[in-house]
């Protein structure tokens, strides 16, 4: 993501061109001439004025009005995976790449007036090092092995997608692992006071991670400011379920602490949250505090596909989905929310079973009636998609104003590119009528004594908790990584940095709202 001319320009792999917005809201997407879209990890930067754009092959390619498609190219560098073009605050150019479970990113400096000859470097900077950073260990967190395991077979994390960033007269050199198609995808990022380095690991990474909840991953991103100058990161969630590669695209808020830490907020993430440019200070308050009401409430619908129930509709996972047996009009799936709540805004993420699609549709999208009723017999439409002729997969819509309701339903109406009528998630927020759940108490954080990369986390049951969240970080007010956890009260991580010391705390959960816990207890 890149700002140029009162724009925000976003380029992703494989896409057969990019977006712009002036908004978040309203993007618009061009389908240009000239470039080498459909390969992977595509760099953006302004140089001299002009937007210019190169992927793994090498060529770069600029232009003045992005918006009209029409790129020229303009030189070559060496061909290099997962590239990213940074221009200093001097104006030189550096370009910085790698994307291998062997070798590591490192970064140069270019000349655009030689031709984009490199005339500094390359220097090695980031190896990958799983067995000191267990976030980077390439695998399922649940497959999680012992030091003395990996140390006979080391896990080889793809140490990948590098992206610079210069703040407060600091160089942070972001980069992914272990793999897009895992949930604990990530970013982490060296910190150097030179563009080529030396860099030093920063120890609270990951920067940017979200192993759990609705839309999990967040790595392979590029960090940007909005209107404010307040600083976000885009990066890439895994859904991994007909492709290794599929997944969407996620924002979150950034802070450049003054003694050097980069962090970004991934709590809650995937509930609503204010666009970039709206809040005065993201990082620390940018949701209106809907909670979801829907997760793991009754379902019923018109009819089930075998393997896909009901039920995967408000399971709170991406990956599994209810399907219907058709994709004909008046296919219906409803939800009991369990008494009168205040709705405030409803996602449906739609799942595309047997879409005969692979590419963008054109001229098609999905079209439906969303309802409610207090006994669900009486209904009144919420949301009216009769016409909706713009394909949104994640398909969020704000009321006007709150309503009042029990049941939530969904009709179909037109099912595009022959699916069936099926969704990963009927996601209804708002507030619920219950009491906040009680704090958590009883915490309790051992760290692995042979195993500096391991801990486990206990706690207490609290009444009315829907579920917890765990925060740990470097110190007791900067617990930024979380994990989301359901139906138990402890937690094994495999993810810290070996010799760090971490504290945590737990968050108690329900659809009224959440319950922070008041203790940071260090890891023991």
């Amino acid at each position: 993501m890149v700002y140029y001319k009162g724009e925000w320009w976003l380029f992703a792999s494989k896409s057969g061109g990019y977006w712009h917005t002036k908004d978040f809201s309203d993007w618009k997407f061009v389908e240009p001439t000239g470039l080498p879209l459909e390969e992977y990890a595509p760099t953006a930067e302004i140089i001299d004025g002009k937007l210019c754009f190169s992927m793994s092959q090498g060529s770069i390619f600029t232009t003045d009005d992005p918006a009209a498609g029409k790129w020229t190219k303009i030189g070559e560098t060496h061909g290099s995976p997962d590239m990213d073009l940074f221009v200093d605050t001097d104006g030189r150019l550096y370009l910085y790449y790698g994307c291998s479970d062997k070798d590591p990113i490192k970064g140069e400096e270019l000349d655009p007036k030689q031709g984009f000859k490199t005339v500094k470097g390359p220097e090695t900077i980031i190896f990958g090092k799983p067995l000191e950073h267990g976030w980077e260990g390439k695998r399922k967190l649940s497959e999680a092995k012992s030091l003395a395991e990996d140390e006979k077979n080391p896990p080889k994390p793809y140490i990948e997608g590098s992206w610079m960033t210069k703040a407060n007269g600091h160089y942070y050199l972001q980069y992914a692992g272990p793999g897009t198609e895992l949930d604990n995808y990530a970013d982490g990022v060296y910190v150097s006071d030179k563009p080529l380095g030396p860099f030093t690991f920063q120890p609270s990474n990951p920067v940017s991670f979200r192993p759990t909840g609705f839309a999990p991953g967040a790595g392979h991103g590029s960090t940007f400011k909005d209107a404010r100058g307040n600083y976000w990161h885009i990066a890439t969630v895994t859904i991994a379920q007909r492709h290794m590669f599929e997944r969407r695209l996620a924002m979150y808020p950034v802070k450049f602490f003054v003694d050097g830490q980069m962090a970004a907020n991934t709590y809650l993430g995937d509930y609503p949250q204010f666009t970039p440019g709206t809040a005065p200070d993201p990082f620390n308050a940018n949701a209106p505090g809907w909670m979801l009401l829907s997760l793991g409430k009754p379902v019923t619908a018109s009819s089930e596909l075998e393997k896909f129930p009901a039920t995967n509709a408000v399971d709170e996972l991406i990956k599994t989905w209810w399907s219907a047996k058709t994709g004909d009009p008046n296919e219906w799936l409803q939800v009991d929310l369990g008494g009168e709540v205040k709705i405030q805004a409803v996602q449906i993420s739609f799942a595309d079973q047997d879409s005969t699609t692979l590419d963008r549709l054109r001229g098609d999208a999905y079209r439906y009636l969303v309802e409610v009723s207090d006994d669900g017999k009486t209904w009144k439409t919420l949301i009216d998609k009769k016409d909706n002729q713009r394909d949104a997969p994640h398909d969020y819509t704000q009321l006007s104003a709150p309503v009042m309701g029990r049941y939530v339903k969904l009709t179909n109406l037109h099912t595009p590119a022959g699916a069936k009528f099926s969704v990963s998630g009927l996601r209804v927020f708002g507030n619920g009528s219950g009491p906040l759940p009680a704090k958590v108490n009883g915490v309790a954080a051992t760290r692995d004594p042979a195993d500096g990369r391991a801990a486990k986390i206990s706690w207490a049951p609290a009444k009315d908790a829907e579920f917890y969240i765990v925060r740990y970080g470097v110190r007791p007010d900067r617990l930024f990584t979380n994990f989301q956890v359901y139906g138990a009260t402890d937690l094994s991580l495999s993810t810290l940095n070996v010799g760090v010391p971490y504290f945590v705390t737990v968050d108690a959960v329900n659809s009224t709202g959440v319950t922070l816990g008041s203790t940071a207890v260090p890891m023991k």
